[in-house]
């Protein structure tokens, strides 16, 4: 059986950092760089605008045939038809998750620096396990390590696997060679002065790694 990532194939996960005024603006720009998942993140209380800003994300991510994952936000999830959702060690539990947006929602797993979490979220069913920090984190300062290790140790889990944390195009390429199917960035793509440029680098590394387009 596939996972995700060898369906909708590997590369860039662009993860929002709102709120911010051209939020449109700049996932337009990540989603033209090549980005291949598009995560929704908000941790404000104004639901109305999350809500709207959500809605709108959708359609664009519909444009350009990415999924949409809501940021620990089930409800939200469900009321703009995302594609799935990610959660954290706080978070609703994955059974809530897929008992909620179903059986085909993307539904992934922060597993920090451990192997044991990652095996009980792919056991439940998860459609991809995160790991990270595996640098230090300008959106985390204080998040566990990750080891590169642990990441090629997990390729057992024949789950989808996203590296988190401090990660740029200078120091990605180790994460990609030890089996990273994703690489999820905030800053070194939305604090970028070029989005779209800062996209397209990921891309390029997985491009050049694989020989191929990712």
């Amino acid at each position: 059986m596939k996972t995700f990532a060898q369906t909708i194939g590997r590369g860039l996960y662009a993860i929002t950092d709102g709120p911010r005024a051209d939020l449109t603006d700049v996932v337009t720009q990540a989603l033209a760089g090549g980005a291949r998942l598009l995560q929704y993140r908000d941790k404000s209380n104004d639901s109305t605008r999350r809500y709207n800003e959500a809605a709108a994300l959708r359609q664009l991510c519909d444009a350009y045939a990415v999924p949409l994952i809501i940021n620990d936000d089930i409800a939200l999830a469900q009321a703009v038809a995302a594609d799935g959702v990610h959660l954290g060690r706080d978070d609703d539990d994955l059974a809530a998750a897929r008992t909620v947006l179903g059986k085909n929602a993307i539904i992934g797993v922060s597993c920090y620096d451990s192997l044991q979490r990652a095996k009980t979220a792919a056991g439940a069913g998860a459609s991809y396990i995160a790991f990270g920090a595996f640098f230090t984190s300008p959106t985390k300062p204080l998040a566990p390590r990750a080891s590169i290790e642990l990441l090629r140790q997990s390729a057992a889990l024949d789950v989808a696997r996203v590296a988190i944390g401090g990660i740029t195009p200078d120091n990605a390429a180790s994460l990609v060679e030890a089996g990273a199917d994703y690489l999820a960035v905030i800053s070194a793509v939305f604090a970028a002065t070029d989005v779209r440029r800062a996209a397209q680098s990921f891309t390029d590394l997985y491009s050049s790694f694989c020989g191929t387009s990712p």
